[in-house]
């Protein structure tokens, strides 16, 4: 089991930018897939963005893809989220999560993740 500790978060204007932080603890990390997910008032949690365990194949929400980027450092155990142009719609509590296998098909699925952090709060105002 992976342990996942999110950060980063807090409240920016439109158009402003934040780059949220994922620690982990466990053996398995720098071998799994992760993903960022996100959850808005009312909303059921949706897929963000998502990463290979080696970094080299990154996956997007049309809806974020152009302005986040998503990246790790294996070394340190962090997955991170760099987040521009954000929008009032980007609010949100934000979580990472470990992927139960690799998969390039069903890399959006919350199914596909097994260890969730306890999530950051995004809120992006007009």
């Amino acid at each position: 089991q992976v342990q996942l500790v999110e950060s980063g978060g807090g409240l920016v204007q439109a158009g402003g930018s934040l780059r949220l932080s994922c620690a982990a603890s466990g053996r398995t990390f720098s071998s799994s897939s992760m993903g960022w997910f996100r959850q808005a008032p009312g909303k059921e949690r949706e897929f963000v963005a998502a990463i290979s365990w080696s970094g080299d194949r990154t996956y997007y929400a049309d809806s974020v893809k152009g302005r986040f980027t998503i990246s790790r450092d294996n070394d340190k155990n962090m997955v991170f989220l760099q987040m521009n142009i954000l929008k009032p719609q980007d609010t949100a509590v934000y979580y990472c999560a470990v992927a139960k296998y690799y998969s390039e098909t069903y890399y959006y699925l919350l199914s596909m993740y097994r260890d969730w952090g306890q999530g950051t709060r995004v809120t992006v105002s007009s």
